[in-house]
């Protein structure tokens, strides 16, 4: 995975942080996560997809929010579902 030619990626200049260190959707649900990704467009912390729900995916597809960046502490890196483009900041 690169960034290469994947605008989205480029069009990020300032990475949203985590609105909350929780998946609001997985609250609602009573639900269950593994790690938390934070939408770059919108600032929803939601689950990855290694997670039961994987509501950030979900989230991705169904707002066309192309761009997440880790919500873990310690990682530093944006991912853009359309293009398959990863890159670290």
């Amino acid at each position: 995975m690169t960034n290469e030619n994947c605008t989205h990626l480029a069009a990020i200049t300032e990475v949203k942080p985590p609105s909350r260190h929780e998946c609001a959707e997985c609250v609602k649900i009573g639900g269950q996560w593994v790690h938390l990704r934070t939408c770059q467009e919108c600032g929803a912390t939601l689950c990855c997809d290694s997670s039961p729900n994987q509501h950030a995916s979900k989230h991705a597809r169904a707002t066309g929010h192309p761009v997440i960046a880790s919500a873990q502490p310690g990682e530093r890196w944006l991912y853009c579902y359309p293009d398959d483009a990863f890159v670290q900041y």
